[in-house]
């Protein structure tokens, strides 16, 4: 998808004028509003309480199952991991036979960097199904004679015997915690970068389709341009397997998290200009050339665009929860 009078973007004369500065402004603001969001709603300062720190240290452990549990307990999650498989297969096949007839090009495409990172979540995501799977019949373990019962909600529930005391709990209480570090530092970290993953392509998958098919489709003329089904697939799939993942999961949607999707953004805006900055080239996108006169004015559309476009999808996670919770109050396995 080349475009016709291709200016020269290695002159100083492209870079150094009024429109580039507006739109490095509209790329570069939000990007460091977004880090300083993520520092003070990610990270806890060293002056916060500890009580703070152990909340949030227990609040990752214990919802580390979100990643692979489905959204109410009638659904088996073997049923999310099938589908997650399925879904990692058909993406990975699309992205092959892309690259196998359009060549490596296509991954100067924002549609390209979005359809690989759905990709990569569904691979994450079924991986974590599967080890989902085997921690559902694993229920039951032996520690020293006990039967320690892992539940999905409570964690760790020891039953007690007649003639028991608390020393079962408390023997439990330690194997939990000599586990912790462990647990921590492995399934919920992984869990936790997997949650990160979901919302942040959530919000680049509805970007990429909308101003494709509303956009750059029906209103820019673009030199030899041909509707394939590779083309159709790469702005359509991964919205429709994204939408079947999150009606089955229970992974929650927080606003504060469209930081990681204007970050994705702005990395990629920041690649065009350098690989334009070394070589004179097409740029993958019309709006993107910042000799057009109203660059300033489409790097600021395209900018306010991800409110509305990770909003949508919130509130699609959001009706979800207000259905389950109304029609399956008893088996309603989301956090909202």
């Amino acid at each position: 998808m080349q475009l016709l009078g291709v200016p020269d973007t290695t002159t100083l004369s492209y870079w150094l004028n009024w429109r580039v500065l507006l739109c490095a402004i509209w790329v570069l603001l939000p990007m460091f509003i977004s880090l300083f969001v993520i520092r003070k709603y990610e990270y806890l300062d060293d002056s916060e309480s500890d009580r703070e720190g152990a909340q949030q240290e227990r609040a990752r452990f214990l919802y580390g199952d979100e990643a692979w549990r489905p959204c109410v307990k009638e659904i088996h999650p073997i049923y999310l991991m099938v589908f997650r498989i399925i879904a990692f297969g058909l993406l990975l096949w699309a992205i092959v036979a892309d690259v196998v007839i359009h060549g490596g090009d296509l991954f100067f495409y924002y549609t390209q960097w979005t359809f690989t990172l759905v990709t990569i979540y569904f691979a994450f995501g079924s991986v974590l199904s599967i080890y989902g799977c085997l921690q559902h019949y694993k229920t039951c373990s032996t520690v020293n004679g006990h039967n320690v019962r892992i539940d999905a909600e409570k964690g760790f529930y020891v039953p007690l015997t007649s003639g028991e005391t608390g020393n079962a709990v408390g023997m439990v209480k330690d194997v939990v915690h000599q586990g912790k570090s462990y647990v921590l530092q492995n399934a919920a970290l992984w869990c936790y970068a997997f949650k990160i993953i979901f919302q942040m392509t959530a919000g680049s998958v509805m970007l990429t389709d909308s101003v494709y098919w509303f956009v750059i489709f029906p209103f820019l003329t673009i030199k030899e341009y041909k509707m394939s089904f590779l083309t159709v697939t790469a702005h359509s799939l991964n919205l429709v397997l994204l939408l079947g993942d999150t009606a089955l999961n229970s992974l929650r949607f927080p606003w504060f998290r469209i930081t990681y999707f204007i970050l994705l953004t702005g990395f990629y805006v920041i690649f065009e200009w350098t690989v334009h900055i070394v070589a004179s080239t097409w740029w993958p996108y019309p709006f993107l050339d910042l000799s057009a006169p109203y660059a300033p004015l489409w790097y600021l559309v395209v900018a306010v665009l991800h409110l509305p476009c990770y909003g949508i999808f919130a509130l699609l996670v959001k009706t979800k929860y207000y259905m389950l919770s109304t029609w399956f109050s008893q088996s309603y396995q989301c956090l909202s």
